[in-house]
C-alpha cells in the first residue's frame, strides 16, 4: 500500500507549511522566512484542493497535490509535491498543448532521505501522464536536481523572464 495520497482541504496548512520549507531551501536569504502570506493564501488553497478530487480534476488549470504523512507527527504531513496542468499553444511533440508544471516539492526536515519527495513526485507524474500532458516542466534546486534527473528531467536552456504585477 503506497503511503502517498492527494492531498486533501484539511491538509492546507501543512501543505504552506512545507512550500515554506521549500521557499526557504530554495531562496536562501531571498524570500525565505516571511509567512504573512500563508492567511491570505489559506482559503484559495482550501478551495482548490477541494476541486482537485472532482469536477476540476483533468481540465487545464487543474491543481493537484500528493502528500504523505508525517510518520512520527500526527497531523503533520512529512512530503509534498504539487502541480498544475496547463495549455500551450500546441506545437511539434505536444500538439495538444498540454504541459504539466511543477512547483512545490518539499519534504519535511526530520523525514528526509525516506523516499517521500521521490514516491510523490512519481504519483504526480502519472497524474499528468493521465491528464495527456506531452511534457513536464519545473525549476530544480541545486541539491534537488539529482532526484528530477533520476525521474527523466533534463536542464534546458531556459530565457525565461518575469513581470511582477
Amino acid at each position: 500500500m503506497s503511503l502517498v495520497r492527494r492531498a486533501l482541504p484539511e491538509d492546507a496548512v501543512e501543505v504552506l507549511r512545507l512550500r515554506q520549507v521549500m521557499i526557504d531551501s530554495v531562496f536562501e536569504g531571498g524570500e525565505g522566512g516571511a509567512t504573512d502570506w500563508q492567511t491570505a493564501s489559506l482559503p484559495t488553497l482550501r478551495g482548490r484542493l477541494a476541486e482537485s478530487g472532482g469536477a476540476g480534476a483533468g481540465r487545464v488549470g487543474a491543481f493537484v497535490a500528493y502528500v504523505i504523512d508525517h510518520p512520527e507527527r500526527p497531523g503533520a504531513l512529512g512530503a509534498l509535491a504539487a502541480g498544475s496542468l496547463e495549455y500551450r499553444i500546441g506545437r511539434a511533440g505536444n500538439p495538444h498543448g498540454r504541459v504539466g508544471h511543477v512547483f512545490s516539492v518539499a519534504t519535511d526536515p526530520d523525514v528526509r532521505r525516506r523516499g517521500y519527495a521521490r514516491a510523490c513526485m512519481e504519483e504526480l507524474l502519472a497524474w499528468f501522464r493521465e491528464q495527456g500532458a506531452a511534457q513536464v516542466d519545473l525549476n530544480a534546486s541545486a541539491a534537488a536536481e539529482p532526484l528530477y534527473a533520476s525521474l527523466g528531467f533534463m536542464r534546458k536552456p531556459d530565457p525565461s523572464m518575469r513581470l511582477d504585477l
